[in-house]
């Protein structure tokens, strides 16, 4: 017989902001259940190989979940997080998935079910009702879709957008005005099956990784070019000599018949399929090129059932987009931007929920599209500037008892580029997780939250930043003092300082793993440092403000000591404190 369950809030989906939002939900008091497709929680950061975050990595943007995680999974990797250069940090995906199905598990209020797919989504009139899954239906107050392409949107029949926005829709700089060979090729960015490679060591010889089905080697033909090879490798390396393919040129990036994402099931089989045989050339590729001293790292990923991951292979593609929900308001290429003002409602309260950074980045194999820049320097190399995600992105226009909280907001496809990375749609998660039990706790609907919600105990309970500070990370003293202080004294009509008056600088600390060097400090050019010591150059990068302010005071030829991780792979010394 089916199973019938009822709950207050039920996430479907046990992805990045699948799991953040039901943690929130669940710790702030509301009976929730957890609905994932695999035994492995996490999504983008665990089952789909991404274990090399990209965004959110300063410390101003480490708060909320984002921040709990990092600092969790920095004591469980053995080695520490600091092996690639596409990244500050990087982890053994099985460590994260551990570290979820933990947390999950500890959490009261919370039930994780696994295994079952979502078949019908139950609705009256405008109100979503609950789910029905292939052996059980769920009703809930609050239905949240973390799926990885939006599937409840479908199902649901909850308006929503797939594919290219024109420019006399959105007026984003970007978008292309009319149809061209790019849009027609690529509805949507490509997504990546990731592979992982092993150094089995020198004299070594790895079992051969065969061709698959779809082999022509011509696919990958100056992937690294620009790189040495071994520099190639490391960009996406993790601990015990393993290296993450997510490689944009020439790589595995795979982008034939996305269309098939959103068709039938047998459809999206037949893309999954090809994307992973995709995969399983570009490694065989690499080995025919680098020697069999490289394999598969055939233990980084379990293997269930029916799957066409498992081993080397993620568990799913790392999908960069999917459906998008039709919001309240919608995220455009505008409100990226560094000139952006911050996000109101209509009657200007401020409706900042999570923080994110990434510059606009778009994967399209073979083509590019140029896109307005959003990049600086800042603390001895590139990263982005910071922009606000509203709440009001996360909630249908009329649609009641629902939210989404993975890369299904309210945004348009120029600016997803930007806000489906793995750190911000955690935050998303955790926001979207933290409407649902203030919607319940007050008694009042999603719609009736819009004007009127407070976001005090997202600042203090949850410990989520809603303002970009760059100075302001939340070791800092006065950091939830200050992020309270702005949203009492808002005002709609002028942008965010990048910076707040704070009474003494962010504490610089020492901690296990770091080393200490003295040598002497030179600038190469603007946010460009070294330190030189009788040994050799090393190049100087911090996340820390206390120290991104010290560096930029130092004179050429003057002698200093930095404390922080050695990476020998990017190389650089990641520095956490100077004298």
């Amino acid at each position: 017989m089916r199973q019938t369950l009822r709950t207050e809030v039920l996430v479907v989906g046990g992805g990045t902001g699948g799991v953040a939002a039901a943690l929130t939900a669940a710790r702030a008091g509301a009976q929730t259940v957890l609905v994932s497709e695999t035994p492995w929680l996490g999504g983008m950061l665990t089952s789909a190989g991404v274990a090399a975050p990209d965004g959110n990595e300063l410390m101003a943007w480490q708060t909320g979940l984002w921040g709990e995680f990092l600092r969790a999974i920095a004591q469980r990797q053995p080695g520490g997080l600091d092996h690639a250069w596409v990244s500050f940090f990087t982890f053994e995906p099985k460590v994260a998935a551990d570290l979820f199905a933990e947390w999950v598990k500890a959490t009261p209020n919370l039930t994780w079910m696994v295994g079952d797919l979502p078949q019908a989504v139950l609705r009256q009139g405008d109100r979503i009702l609950g789910v029905e899954f292939t052996t059980l239906t769920i009703h809930a107050q609050i239905t949240i879709d973390a799926t990885e392409l939006g599937d409840l949107l479908a199902l649901g029949e909850i308006p929503h957008r797939w594919g290219w926005e024109w420019q006399a829709e959105t007026q984003e700089p970007s978008a292309p005005t009319a149809p061209t060979a790019l849009t027609h090729t690529y509805p949507v960015q490509a997504p990546t099956w990731i592979v992982v490679l092993q150094d089995y060591g020198e004299g070594a010889t790895a079992p051969e990784i065969p061709p698959s089905p779809l082999w022509d080697e011509r696919k990958f033909r100056g992937a690294w070019a620009g790189y040495d090879p071994q520099h190639f490798l490391n960009y996406g390396r993790l601990p015990g000599n393993r290296f993450m393919l997510n490689w944009p040129q020439q790589g595995n990036d795979y982008g034939v018949g996305l269309e098939r994402l959103v068709g039938s099931a047998q459809e999206r089989q037949a893309f999954c399929q090809e994307a992973r045989w995709h995969a399983q050339d570009f490694a065989c590729y690499i080995q025919r090129h680098f020697g069999r001293r490289y394999g598969l790292a055939e233990d980084t990923f379990p293997r269930f059932p029916d799957q066409l991951g498992g081993g080397a292979y993620a568990l799913h593609p790392y999908y960069r987009e999917s459906r998008r929900l039709i919001g309240v308001t919608t995220i455009q290429e505008q409100d990226i931007l560094p000139s952006a003002l911050p996000p109101v409602d209509a009657q200007g309260h401020y409706t900042g929920i999570a923080i994110g950074n990434y510059p606009n980045d778009h994967h399209y194999p073979g083509m590019e599209l140029p896109l307005m820049p959003k990049s600086i320097r800042w603390g001895g190399r590139w990263t982005g500037t910071p922009f606000v995600i509203p709440y009001t992105a996360l909630i249908p226009q009329r649609v009641e008892g629902f939210l989404v909280a993975e890369k299904n907001i309210s945004v348009t496809h120029i600016a997803n580029g930007a806000t489906r990375l793995q750190p911000l749609v955690m935050g998303i998660g955790q926001g979207a997780g933290w409407l649902a039990a203030t919607a319940l706790r007050q008694g009042k609907s999603l719609h009736q939250l819009v004007g009127s919600l407070d976001l005090k105990s997202l600042i203090q309970e949850c410990r989520q930043a809603i303002f970009p500070f760059f100075n302001l990370p939340l070791q800092h003293p006065e950091w939830e003092a200050w992020q309270l202080q702005t949203l009492d004294t808002f005002d709609p009509t002028v942008p965010l300082p990048p910076e707040v008056a704070i009474a003494q600088p962010t504490p610089m600390t020492v901690s296990a793993g770091m080393q200490t060097l003295t040598g002497e400090f030179v600038q190469l050019g603007e946010q460009v440092y070294q330190l030189h010591t009788d040994q050799q150059s090393w190049p100087l990068v911090t996340l820390h403000p206390t120290v991104n302010d010290r560096l930029q005071t130092y004179r050429n030829g003057q002698r200093i000591t930095v404390t922080g991780f050695m990476n020998p792979y990017a190389p650089w010394i990641r520095v956490a404190h100077v004298a």
